[in-house]
Formats: C-alpha cells, sequence, structure tokens
C-alpha cells in the first residue's frame, strides 16, 4: 500500500510538471504571435468582427423568417373575412 502510495504521488508530481511545461509553451507562443500586435489592428479586428456578427445575425433573422412577408397569414385573414361576409350577405334564422 505504501508503494501505491509512493508511486502513485510520484506520477501525479511528473504529470503536473508535464502540464506546467505545456501551458508555458502555451503562453509563449501567445506571446509571440501578439508581439506585432498594435492597437489599430485590434480596433480593426474588432469592427470586423461586429460587421460579422451584424450579417450573422441577418442571415439567421432570414433563415428563420422573421423578415420573410407574411403572405400565408395576410390570405388566411382574407379568406375569414371573405367567409364573414358571405355569411352575412345570407338570410338570418333565429331561435
Amino acid at each position: 500500500m505504501q508503494h501505491f502510495l509512493i508511486y502513485g504521488s510520484f506520477f501525479i508530481a511528473i504529470l503536473s510538471l508535464l502540464m506546467g511545461l505545456y501551458a508555458c509553451g502555451r503562453v509563449a507562443k501567445l506571446g509571440i504571435t501578439t508581439k506585432d500586435l498594435d492597437w489599430d489592428a485590434v480596433a480593426n479586428m474588432t469592427g470586423d468582427l461586429a460587421t460579422l456578427k451584424k450579417t450573422i445575425q441577418t442571415l439567421n433573422n432570414r433563415i428563420n423568417g422573421m423578415h420573410s412577408p407574411k403572405v400565408a397569414e395576410q390570405e388566411l385573414m382574407m379568406q375569414l373575412l371573405a367567409n364573414k361576409q358571405q355569411q352575412s350577405n345570407g338570410r338570418l334564422e333565429g331561435g
């Protein structure tokens, strides 16, 4: 049991060391890629991202039918109105 605890803790320590080295490598890579990035480039990317977001929202709204004409509903209302007028032109039967 003691051997298991010793080897288990050793394995976890080595795994933690490797994960820390991997994280340091990723941070260093991010630093290298963003070294030449200035605030003008960040502002341009922000504007491009906002434009892209608006375009995607418009496309999704079109796909969902929010901007399409509601012809089917208008036709249904006209049919109901025509049926109502035809019924009122007939003779009334009361009880």
